[in-house]
């Protein structure tokens, strides 16, 4: 029988080990293996969902990158998600989305662009500006104009969008040239999904004006006529002997031959 003024023995519980976390409140994923295995159990329940787009369903190594991404901008990971977009192999920010994290970074006013130039002409442009909050500096960005569109090869190219939206368009890459030089961290170094859309390789000159001509001698050709032999008797091209009834003449029977004769 135990003794009631014996010492109660205590326990030390141990508490799990908490994942590293950013700023933000994400998991670093990648910064240890504690934090890789806690990001896989999140990754496996946003790679279950419907609402994600379809690169990240039932794609948990896709997932894991946008949850690391989502970490180092500070952004919620579905947003993430919704916005990176990989177009030739390549990973691009949507400019719409780029914009919203330059403005909720609190580091500049909202940005604004300043327009110059006649509307419809090549000097038509802007540029993207905004206040320093922290010392109260007007940033810049760099001018974008429709004749700078034109001289790089984005104004021309088969479905561009500068032609059909070009003040949009306009509007999106000093957006992308701003955040580059004044808030690369916010971007990590990726272009816009419109900036790798215009930058993809295109058909050489040569190789359009090629591939045309070959189309319209593809629809404008005639059909040769083809004279076809008699199908009771054909000459064979390697022995020039004569096709009976669809028989060489070393398939005709020697016996039936001396009847005939």
């Amino acid at each position: 029988m135990s003794n009631e003024h014996d010492p109660v023995e205590e326990v030390e519980v141990v508490e799990p080990p908490v994942p590293d976390s950013t700023p933000s409140g994400s998991i670093a994923v990648y910064a240890s293996e504690g934090n890789f295995i806690s990001a896989q159990r999140m990754a496996k329940s946003l790679a279950s969902s419907t609402l994600v787009p379809k690169s990240y369903q039932n794609n948990i190594a896709n997932v894991l990158i946008a949850m690391e991404l989502s970490g180092r901008i500070g952004a919620s990971v579905l947003m993430v998600m919704q916005n990176l977009h990989v177009i030739q192999g390549n990973p691009g920010w949507r400019s719409s989305f780029l914009i919203a994290c330059l403005n909720q970074s609190r580091r500049f006013t909202p940005l604004r662009f300043e327009w110059q130039g006649d509307q419809g002409e090549d000097d038509w442009g802007c540029r993207a500006i905004a206040q320093d909050t922290e010392n109260n500096v007007e940033c810049r960005g760099s001018l974008v104009t429709i004749h700078l569109a034109k001289s790089e090869g984005w104004y021309n190219r088969n479905g561009s969008k500068w032609k059909t939206m070009p003040e949009q368009m306009l509007m999106y890459r000093a957006a992308a040239f701003f955040s580059r030089v004044y808030a690369p961290e916010l971007s990590l170094g990726l272009h816009t999904a419109e900036e790798i859309v215009d930058m993809a390789p295109t058909q050489s000159a040569g190789a359009v004006e090629m591939n045309a001509a070959l189309e319209v001698a593809a629809e404008t050709a005639e059909e040769i006529p083809v004279d076809e032999p008699h199908p009771e008797e054909s000459t064979t091209p390697e022995t020039g002997g004569h096709v009976v009834d669809g028989q060489l003449p070393w398939d005709v029977d020697p016996v039936e031959n001396e009847e005939d004769m």
